[in-house]
C-alpha cells in the first residue's frame, strides 16, 4: 500500500512538471512577453522600447494601449533608438501616443544613439523630448526609391510586356525608367507626405510650419544641435528622462518603473526570422517598390 502511494505521488508530480513544461513551451511559441521591474500595485512609470527600423507598429501600439488602460501607470517613457522607417507605421505610433496623452498619461521621449526621420516623428507626439548630446536626430523628410533594370534587360535581350488599365498603373516598373507623368505623380505623393511630417513636427514642437521648413530638408543634427534649434526640450539620458516623467506625473524623481522583457529567441526563432527577412527582400524585388519612408539612410 505504501509503495502504491509513492507511485501515485511520483505520477502526480511528474504530470505537474510536464504540464508546467508544456505551458512554458506554449508561452515561448506564442512569443509571450514578461514584465520586469514590477514593484507592486502602486503608481509607476512604463518604459517602452522602440528599437530598429520601423515597419510594423502592432507591438508598439499594443504596449502603449495596454499601459494607457492601466490605471497604475501614470507616465510612459519611449526609449527610441531608430532611424525611422515606414510612413504609415510611424504615424500609427505617433497617433497612439497622442491618444495616451489625451487619456491623461504623461509621455516623455528619450532618444538614444539614433532617433531620426520616423523615429523623430514618433518622438514629436511626446510631452517632452530628451536626447543625448551625441544623438543623431532630424532627417525630417520622406523618400521613395525603387530599382530599374532597363539597360540590363536591353543588354541581355529580355523584353517585358505589360497590359494595364491606365497609364500610371505600373508606376515603378523594373523594366523601364519613369515617364515624366509618373515622376510628377510620385512627386505629388512625396510632397503631401512631407507636409504631413512638417505638420506633426510643428504641432509637437508648438511652432509654426514656416519655422520647421528650413530644418526639414533631410538634414541630420546632433542632440545638442537639435536642442539649440528647438527640436527637443532638453539634453539627458534615459534615466533622466524617467526621472522627468516621474516628476511630471507626481511620482518624484525616482519612480517605480515597469517594462516588458522579451524572451530570448530560440534557434527556431532566429531561423524563422531569417527566412522571413529573405522572403521580404524577394517580395520587395518582385514588387520593385519599397514604399514611402520616413527613413534616415
Amino acid at each position: 500500500m505504501k509503495r502504491k502511494t509513492v507511485v501515485i505521488l511520483v505520477v502526480v508530480v511528474s504530470c505537474v512538471i510536464f504540464f508546467g513544461f508544456m505551458v512554458m513551451v506554449m508561452m515561448a511559441s506564442l512569443g509571450l512577453q514578461l514584465e520586469t521591474g514590477f514593484s507592486g500595485f502602486g503608481p509607476k512609470v512604463a518604459v517602452i522600447e522602440l528599437y530598429g527600423p520601423i515597419y510594423d507598429a502592432s507591438d508598439f501600439v499594443r504596449q502603449v494601449k495596454k499601459y494607457t488602460d492601466d490605471n497604475s501607470v501614470k507616465a510612459l517613457v519611449i526609449d527610441i533608438n531608430s532611424p525611422g522607417g515606414g510612413v504609415a507605421a510611424s504615424q500609427e505610433m505617433h497617433a497612439r501616443l497622442i491618444k495616451a496623452r489625451e487619456a491623461g498619461k504623461v509621455v516623455v521621449a528619450s532618444m538614444g544613439s539614433v532617433a531620426a526621420s520616423g523615429g523623430y516623428y514618433v518622438a514629436c507626439a511626446a510631452d517632452r523630448v530628451v536626447a543625448n548630446p551625441g544623438t543623431v536626430t532630424g532627417s525630417i523628410g520622406v523618400i521613395l526609391s525603387f530599382p530599374t533594370g532597363e539597360k540590363l534587360l536591353d543588354k541581355i535581350g529580355l523584353g517585358w510586356e505589360t497590359v494595364k488599365s491606365g497609364d500610371l498603373k505600373d508606376v515603378g516598373a523594373f523594366e523601364r525608367s519613369m515617364t515624366p507623368e509618373e515622376e510628377r505623380m510620385l512627386q505629388a505623393v512625396i510632397d503631401d507626405t512631407y507636409e504631413q511630417f512638417v505638420e506633426a513636427v510643428a504641432e509637437g514642437r508648438n511652432k509654426a510650419k514656416d519655422d520647421i521648413y528650413p530644418l526639414a530638408d533631410g538634414s541630420i543634427f546632433t542632440g545638442r544641435q537639435a536642442y539649440n534649434l528647438g527640436l527637443i526640450d532638453t539634453l539627458g539620458t534615459l534615466d533622466e528622462a524617467i526621472a522627468m516623467a516621474g516628476e511630471m506625473c507626481g511620482l518624484g524623481s525616482d519612480p517605480d518603473r515597469i517594462k516588458e522583457r522579451k524572451r530570448q529567441p530560440s534557434i527556431l526563432d532566429l531561423l524563422s526570422e531569417t527566412l522571413e527577412l529573405l522572403n521580404s527582400k524577394v517580395s520587395s524585388l518582385e514588387s520593385n517598390q519599397s514604399g514611402l519612408m520616413y527613413l534616415y539612410r
